[in-house]
């Protein structure tokens, strides 16, 4: 059975002797509580020796500084689990789901330190639209808000300054809101770029529609389902995780 460990913002599991590391952000409030709402995808995945390190966000206006926050945190739990371990490095694999997508892609080191990156349902709309009631108060207040760095400056940021070239974009065929193809239209004019896209089964909370709500379901065929399309979404990610 997988033990959680937190380590200030960072939900961890180490096992023994990990092959892989695995740093993940979850979406919009989904990831204030990763070990919970992502807690079967990511106990999946350290089941087959992969260490985790989760990052746990309230999410605000300000993605840049909360994309260093990320970093530096990931950073601090990396060098604590190779002091434990002892004469082993890790080139982290770092997954993002929707909005923590876009925390990783504007990482301060630009996906340097990293193996590869796998993106779960990447958006990147505008405040007005992800937070429906701010467009109201826009009007009546008279204020400008949007994200930092909106979406138009992010996606410049990873055309012009992302350097990693191994991507690994997962659309779910069910997705409304999914910006996959928007993504690797960007990440698709750098030079020597690597990425790309498949389609599974399942929408936009298929990485964490197997967490806590499962737990007050009875068991089901859709139930079943969901889990099927869980376990195909933990076996692409292992797969591409441990790539040489």
């Amino acid at each position: 059975m997988a033990q959680w460990r937190k380590i200030n913002r960072t939900w961890c599991i180490w096992p023994s002797r990990p092959k892989q590391l695995i740093e993940m952000i979850g979406g919009s409030y989904l990831g204030i509580s990763p070990n919970i709402s992502y807690k079967r995808l990511l106990e999946g995945l350290s089941s087959k020796n992969i260490a985790i390190h989760a990052w746990s966000y309230i999410p605000g206006f300000d993605h840049q500084l909360q994309a260093n926050e990320a970093w530096k945190d990931f950073r601090e739990c990396r060098n604590k689990l190779e002091l434990r371990i002892g004469n082993e490095s890790f080139s982290p694999v770092r997954i993002g789901h929707s909005l923590g997508c876009k925390l990783h892609l504007i990482s301060p080191d630009r996906g340097r330190k990293s193996k590869s990156f796998i993106g779960l349902s990447f958006n990147n709309f505008k405040a007005d639209s992800s937070i429906p009631m701010l467009g109201k108060l826009k009007e009546k207040i008279n204020i400008n808000s949007e994200f930092s760095p909106s979406p138009l400056e992010t996606m410049n940021i990873i055309s012009k300054q992302y350097i990693q070239p191994r991507n690994l974009l997962i659309r779910f065929k069910d997705d409304e809101i999914d910006q996959t193809k928007l993504l690797l239209q960007h990440l698709q004019i750098r030079k020597r770029d690597n990425s790309i896209v498949i389609n599974l089964r399942g929408n936009h909370l298929t990485p964490a529609n197997s967490g806590f709500k499962n737990l007050l379901s009875d068991i089901s065929f859709e139930n079943n389902y969901k889990v099927d399309e869980l376990g195909s979404l933990i076996d692409t990610i292992y797969t591409y995780a441990t790539e040489k």
